[in-house]
């Protein structure tokens, strides 16, 4: 499945990972805000839910009216919005983190895809799976409908926020060795590195 379409069009996305948006877009929120109405979303609200088809349209148009760095920053703002598990303090709970905080901040049939008491992680939606590779070295492999910028981000602002302290550089690389979603792929596949 390529980007900017659902897997099931019952998904929904919670108020808060819809407001990464508007963060996002700093200093043009009312594009956002503008955005998100022509597609659906108006007055978005922490607690609420959202169509993520609608969601994903306004991905599209961001894309489209503003473009992919625009998604980078939107991606790096879902940290700050988004619902994340606790007790995050390295750089590899972190971006196995992102898989979690993904299913915890959708949902299918009113039903949310994470639930922190018991651990069970329900599917639909695809993930984000971290891989080890070698000391210093993870890769990220994306398979979900957001756009390829934007997944960029978000592990960029996660493994930025948690690197260790004795590290000076993070690098995150897109692996243009594998498919894209740009290029109508399932997935796209980041390489994170330290020193």
């Amino acid at each position: 499945m390529a980007q900017f379409k659902a897997f099931d069009s019952k998904t929904e996305v919670n108020g808060e990972t819809v407001n990464s948006i508007i963060d996002g877009m700093g200093t043009f929120k009312q594009m956002a805000v503008k955005i998100l109405a022509e597609n659906g979303i108006v007055n978005c609200s922490s607690g609420s839910w959202y169509p993520q088809q609608s969601w994903l349209n306004a991905f599209k148009a961001i894309s489209e009216k503003v473009g992919q760095r625009t998604l980078i920053a939107i991606g790096t703002a879902i940290p700050r919005n988004a619902k994340f598990p606790p007790q995050i303090n390295n750089i590899e709970k972190a971006l196995s983190a992102i898989d979690v905080a993904y299913h915890m901040n959708h949902r299918v049939n009113n039903k949310v895809l994470f639930d922190p008491a018991s651990g069970r992680m329900s599917e639909g939606i695809g993930h984000y799976t971290m891989q080890k590779m070698e000391d210093k070295k993870i890769k990220m492999v994306c398979n979900n409908p957001y756009p390829c910028q934007f997944d960029l981000g978000i592990i960029k602002e996660m493994a930025e926020k948690f690197k260790p302290t004795s590290s000076t550089i993070v690098d995150i690389k897109h692996d243009d060795s594998v498919p894209c979603r740009n290029k109508g792929a399932d997935s796209c596949t980041y390489i994170v590195t330290w020193k």
